[in-house]
């Protein structure tokens, strides 16, 4: 999942538009003809941009569209995905219902809800589109429910999957021999260490994400965190998770009295030793990391014993995007085994597939097999069940009491 900051509140009506370069069903279905009639667009992909590796593979995925199809895929860094679906809200907001500035978005999540909930992602004959491109075949629809279902919310083909990740944690071999299984044993080891762990500051995603970890493992009922957060419920149902809180932040990095800004700060703290443990999104990360001589090479992974929080991202058309049947070339390209198979080595991104590898031709199969996931990165296997994410309406409530509570917010 890439950072991203909520927007919130959705100040704008729900609305439904229609562009002059819409692709139809029938279009779709002859998905040749389609991407010939794209060649020579350009497609505005408003992508995350705070990681240089991220970036060397949007790269290379333009020089690769831009040689098959003819098409040039121009990079908008992005620092916060909610700044892009501003742009789209008031773009159309402005009577601007065709020729955005925004083709591609990679987006998930709160956003993707945003724009889905005021009718502002692209349908082509009032029809999602991801299930009609020629790479869902081998999309890994049956053994992966959040390619399909985006923090709750149906996706309905609104967007295409682009890859998958799962929370784990990375530590220090040398540093620690016996890694904690559940909360308590993390809070008895962080006690024991005092200043060796820490968090980011919500609302920074990856922060936020370690607070929904939490919320899984301290609510009375995990069923409860698919559906809304009832009204006026927000204090009783999370006093277990703040209880935590207030146990584990005398014991964190500084005191808990104040906490890195983000992924890169995170990683920067366990680069330098100051931290024996971190975390990340991507299982393959902390390999990545080691590989480029960022961590130590006596890196390693852990998960706790009942699960992770795991998700999958994605790339949406908005509705009034300038160049939506490039787009669709583009999202295709970027399912594609050939892509998956690239963006999944770790020393490229890292990124896990959001494929069935076991549908695909045998020469690919083993490209797969055949990659060098590192040391510190789990096996599918090993990182074991995957915990959904919670119903948006949970991060709100926890995000507004953590300010509260620590930051006097």
């Amino acid at each position: 999942m890439m950072p991203t900051t909520v927007l919130r509140p959705l100040l704008v009506s729900t609305i439904l538009l229609g562009s002059t370069h819409l692709a139809t069903a029938d279009s779709l279905a002859d998905f040749d003809a389609l991407a010939e009639a794209a060649r020579g667009e350009t497609v505005f992909f408003h992508a995350w941009s705070g990681d240089p590796t991220i970036n060397a593979y949007i790269e290379w995925a333009g020089d690769e569209i831009e040689a098959r199809y003819g098409i040039e895929l121009e990079h908008v860094r992005v620092t916060d995905t909610a700044d892009v679906v501003g742009i789209v809200l008031a773009e159309t907001a402005a009577g601007r219902d065709t020729g955005g500035s925004v083709d591609l978005v990679w987006i998930n999540g709160e956003n993707f809800i945003a724009l889905k909930d005021a009718g502002l992602l692209y349908a082509p004959g009032d029809e999602g589109w991801a299930h009609r491109l020629p790479n869902w075949d081998v999309v890994d629809v049956a053994g992966n429910p959040s390619l399909t279902t985006d923090f709750t919310v149906p996706v309905e083909g609104l967007q295409a999957p682009w890859g998958t990740v799962q929370f784990s944690f990375y530590y220090d071999s040398q540093e620690l021999e016996t890694t904690p299984s559940n909360l308590d044993e993390l809070l008895a080891w962080a006690e024991e260490n005092p200043g060796r762990f820490t968090y980011p500051q919500p609302p920074n995603f990856l922060g936020s994400t370690f607070l929904k970890l939490l919320l899984a493992y301290t609510i009375d009922d995990r069923e409860r965190l698919g559906a809304p957060l009832p009204e006026g419920e927000a204090d009783a149902a999370l006093e277990p998770l703040f209880a935590y809180l207030d146990e584990l932040h005398p014991h964190l990095w500084r005191s808990g009295r104040t906490f890195p800004a983000n992924q890169a700060a995170l990683r920067q703290l366990y680069a330098d030793g100051e931290l024996v443990i971190g975390f990340a999104n991507n299982p393959a990360e902390a390999s990545g990391a080691v590989a480029r001589d960022e961590f130590p090479a006596s890196t390693r992974s852990f998960v706790f014993d009942d699960g992770m929080i795991a998700n999958s991202h994605f790339v949406a058309i908005p509705a009034n995007a300038n160049a939506p049947e490039a787009a669709l070339v583009v999202a295709n390209f970027l399912m594609s085994p050939v892509a998956q198979l690239r963006k999944q080595d770790p020393a490229v991104w890292g990124d896990f597939t959001v494929l069935d590898i076991s549908a695909l031709d045998q020469n690919v199969q083993d490209g797969f097999a055949a990659l060098d996931l590192g040391a510190a990165t789990l096996t599918p296997t090993e990182l074991g069940p995957a915990i959904a994410e919670p119903h948006t309406s949970w991060l709100t409530a926890i995000e507004d009491m953590w300010a509260a509570r620590y930051q006097g917010g």
